[in-house]
């Protein structure tokens, strides 16, 4: 079909539109049984509206995407009540009368079954620019269907097109290779939800190569998306050559860090060095892993901050892990006692105390204290103990175990020394002259 044959079809499809609407006949009042269908599903939509939201309230603890679905439904209430009656009178009239004096109920009712699918079917495209021109994309092809006017629309579409060189792009080029990759984009992401979670079930599989696992099908899926979205726009891809080469160059200069970071972060994946989770301290940055990304891993501490530390620094740089091979901490305390107190006391009073805390080890790994020096006011003493839960902070559990100390060492008449010092004043008739002279 040439331009001038579709335009000359969607001119004479206007015009039986008109004929239609102004003809007194059976067409005629199709129409208005439509108008009547709109006025009623308003009018059942401001009947149940406040119902329906009752019963969405009362089904608070469903899953989100549930209650999402819901909401999306709650929003479409006219359309939905368009949709049960005019499938309704549609099916009715088809029994009882001719087909052709249901026609066009039929055509608005499958156009407005198909708005609905669409309208909830695109929310599982998150980019809200790309939802926007997938869902007005499928509602005009939908309504050109069901109007019989695709071919007209098809090459009207085709007509607008810019060409550079040999490559032609149209507009319905581009409509076609947005909405293929909006729908591969939608599947590879549920598909990498599904591996997700399903490696995050497995628990013989560790944290650090479920990540390796999720990352490695996001790159291929989304690889393979973007090479099937360049030729679906006609590139040619034998031209992606010179690009890769321009790419090669460009690692080799400006993007020596990215793929550094790079090549560090898999190198990080695979030897499960460190994993999300794990407890580690790099330089004056304490605190657990809580994820692991391409470039960087971040880092949460105590107080809330969360530190993005580039792959590099894990890899060439000095790191602790506290819980790499197991999650058992041993953390010291150091105390004083008085030289009156028996030293022997003191260290069984300082373990029992120890114990007392919550989350101090007890079992086989029992708390132990020990003196390690006579200092000038106190007998010096360490005490040393085990934590499984080190993500839950060190400080706190530290001032439990000495509030612990304090309440023991009060309870068994332990004293904690402090130093003092004592001023004597060798020449007193000094010190009164100079009182004098100060008067």
């Amino acid at each position: 079909m040439t331009p001038q044959e579709a335009a000359q079809s969607l001119t004479d499809w206007l015009s039986g539109l008109w004929d239609v609407a102004t003809t007194p006949g059976w067409r005629q009042y199709q129409l208005l049984i439509l108008v009547a269908l709109v006025g009623v599903s308003y009018v059942l939509r401001y009947l149940t509206e406040r119902r329906f939201d009752d019963w969405m309230r009362a089904r608070a603890k469903w899953p989100k995407w549930r209650l999402r679905t819901l909401v999306q439904v709650r929003n479409r209430l006219t359309l939905l009540y368009f949709v049960i009656l005019s499938w309704s009178v549609y099916l009715i009239m088809q029994e009882v009368t001719w087909p052709s004096r249901s026609r066009i109920i039929g055509v608005f009712a499958t156009m407005a079954a198909a708005w609905l699918v669409i309208g909830l079917g695109t929310r599982l495209v998150r980019n809200r620019a790309l939802r926007s021109v997938v869902k007005w994309s499928l509602w005009a092809y939908a309504t050109f269907l069901a109007l019989g006017l695709l071919d007209e629309a098809t090459v009207f579409l085709d007509t607008i097109a810019i060409g550079v060189g040999t490559l032609r792009l149209s507009l319905l080029t581009l409509i076609e290779a947005v909405l293929l990759i909006a729908l591969m984009m939608t599947v590879a992401r549920l598909i990498t939800q599904g591996v997700r979670n399903t490696l995050r079930r497995n628990e013989d599989i560790s944290p650090s190569m479920q990540v390796l696992g999720i990352k490695t099908v996001q790159v291929v899926l989304y690889g393979f998306i973007f090479l099937f979205g360049v030729q679906a726009l006609g590139f040619d891809l034998s031209g992606l050559a010179i690009l890769s080469g321009a790419i090669g160059v460009g690692i080799g200069f400006g993007l020596q860090k990215v793929v550094s970071n790079l090549v560090s972060g898999i190198i990080i994946l695979l030897d499960r060095s460190i994993k999300p989770g794990d407890v580690i301290s790099l330089g004056e940055t304490f605190g657990w892993i809580d994820s692991l990304g391409a470039r960087y891993v971040s880092v949460v501490t105590r107080d809330g901050r969360e530190y993005l530390i580039p792959n590099e620094d894990l890899i060439t740089g000095q790191v602790v892990n506290w819980t790499y091979s197991n999650d058992r901490v041993r953390l010291d305390i150091s105390f004083g006692a008085a030289y009156q107190d028996d030293p022997h006391v003191v260290r069984r009073v300082a373990i029992e105390a120890a114990k007392r805390v919550p989350r101090v080890l007890s079992d086989k790994y029992n708390p132990v204290c020990h003196i390690v020096g006579y200092g000038d006011s106190s007998v010096d003493y360490v005490l040393r103990f085990w934590i499984i839960d080190p993500t839950a902070g060190l400080t706190n559990v530290r001032g439990d175990v000495f509030l612990s100390l304090w309440d023991a060492f009060k309870d068994n008449g332990i004293s904690i020394p402090f130093p003092q010092r004592e001023v004597r004043v060798v020449n007193d008739a000094v010190s009164v002259q100079v009182q004098q002279e100060g008067h």
